[in-house]
């Protein structure tokens, strides 16, 4: 009997809007509203229908008919605000006109959300039921990280073709994973470890220009030659 591979999460198909992100009306949206406060501020676990429904100023029926689990309101909320976080990101990349300026503009669009007390706040939420609510948490990581590593696997894509990059044998994913990494990893530690201190624009943009160095010494075509 053969043994199975371990799952590798990017290679998963990124999280597309579900229906609970088009939001059919003003009771809907305030329920959404209200969720998404009670859960950054109480994490999924605590957060109770009473809290969401007093922050919403609906009745608890609105509530439940609007969506019937609080497992499907939570994962809502995650989609919406990945969704908007993401909006941004992905109009920063369209004006670039190199590789080097695409990772660029991605990254600090993507820092800056990151680090923003929001983002912060739902990590922190959904990291700390993981262990008890796995399916919500694999549904933030394809909603927003695995989106991400799928735009800039895009556009390592057309980079590739342009020589402009040499994957070699590593492959779009595992770069794409690798850039994000470097963008996200120390910044977003030091804030989660580190939260009275926030990070300044130009500090933001120094780790942008940091990691997109690093993974361009990596995989930039003029850094490891070309043939005649």
């Amino acid at each position: 009997m053969t043994q199975s591979q371990p799952r590798d999460p990017r290679a998963e198909k990124p999280a597309s809007p579900s229906p609970g992100l088009r939001v059919p009306d003003d009771k809907a949206a305030a329920v959404l509203a209200g969720a998404r406060d009670v859960f950054l501020s109480h994490g999924f676990n605590a957060a109770t229908t009473d809290m969401i429904q007093r922050a919403a100023g609906v009745s608890k029926a609105t509530v439940y008919a609007k969506y019937p689990t609080k497992e499907a309101l939570f994962s809502a909320v995650i989609e919406a605000e990945c969704e908007r976080l993401l909006v941004s990101v992905r109009a920063s990349e369209q004006a670039a006109q190199s590789v080097q300026e695409a990772l660029t503009h991605i990254g600090r669009s993507y820092l800056q959300l990151v680090l923003s007390p929001f983002a912060l706040g739902l990590y922190r939420a959904v990291i700390a039921d993981a262990p008890r609510f796995p399916a919500l948490a694999r549904r933030f990581y394809l909603a927003g990280p695995g989106r991400i590593i799928e735009m800039v696997a895009e556009q390592l894509d057309r980079a590739a073709l342009a020589g402009e990059v040499d994957l070699g044998t590593v492959g779009r994913a595992a770069a794409a994973a690798a850039f994000v990494n470097l963008v996200r990893g120390e910044p977003q530690m030091q804030s989660l470890t580190h939260p009275e201190a926030v990070a300044s624009a130009a500090q933001r943009d120094q780790w942008v220009l940091e990691a997109v160095t690093i993974f361009m010494s990596a995989f930039g075509s003029r850094h490891r030659g070309r043939k005649a």
